[in-house]
């Protein structure tokens, strides 16, 4: 179609790719999936000049030129200004949060402070491979929305607070927690390419996944028994 327009969705995590098959690409218009970094180049953006580029879960910082090609979408899983910054779905459950909010926000230099087009609930239940892939299906709806009504982005309002992104060696299971706060700990870890929860015995990890909270005095999960690598046993 000659007035067609082109869109890109970039994402590297399997619950955003299966959403983009199963739903994105039967849109009206022309839409290319970018999955590695290598591929999100100045050249082949200008190349298909995509009236939007959709971020739904992506590990790398966009170039500057990227942004002043096209107009350029992300999506935060906190109620914006609130949480700006990395690992927003652990620092959520690990300070009691039970729901939140996705903020499609319009890409600027400063991370995670461009303006917002819309936002949307979403429960904090399940393991996180479960929250992430309810979060890619409200996703597609709020990308839906904004390709329909082109709507204006307008600035965040409120004061930021700002999330750090958590390194592997934060998965260690802290000393002193409640029953509760274990279960929540190992659930906001489990997801694929996610470092589990764990704790350390001897030259061997104890990787904890698929918990379940049995009473107010147990749970239980699955076990994965590792030795250490090198690297980690050179840290001690």
């Amino acid at each position: 179609m000659e007035n067609e327009k082109n869109y890109i969705v970039a994402t590297v995590q399997s619950w955003n790719v299966d959403a983009f098959y199963q739903h994105v690409r039967n849109w009206p218009g022309k839409w290319t999936l970018i999955s590695n970094e290598q591929e999100l180049s100045e050249r082949k953006i200008k190349n298909i000049k995509p009236r939007y580029i959709f971020f739904p879960h992506w590990s790398w910082r966009v170039p500057d030129e990227i942004l002043q090609i096209s107009e350029c979408v992300c999506f935060h899983m906190t109620n914006l200004p609130y949480g700006r910054g990395g690992s927003p779905l652990q620092n959520l459950i690990v300070r009691g949060h039970d729901s939140t909010y996705i903020s499609a926000l319009k890409m600027v230099s400063d991370l995670d402070s461009g303006p917002i087009y819309l936002k949307k609930p979403l429960k904090l239940i399940g393991n996180a491979q479960e929250i992430y892939k309810n979060s890619a299906e409200i996703i597609c709806q709020m990308i839906e929305n904004i390709v329909s009504e082109e709507p204006e982005a307008k600035p965040q309002k409120g004061k930021p607070l700002y999330f750090t992104r958590r390194t592997p060696q934060e998965s260690l299971l802290p000393i002193s927690l409640s029953i509760r706060e274990i279960y929540d700990y190992i659930r906001m870890l489990d997801a694929d390419n996610y470092p589990r929860a764990f704790i350390e015995y001897g030259d061997m990890k104890i990787e904890f996944f698929n918990a379940s909270i049995e009473s107010e005095e147990s749970i239980s999960a699955k076990v994965e028994i590792k030795l250490k690598k090198n690297s980690e046993i050179e840290k001690k």
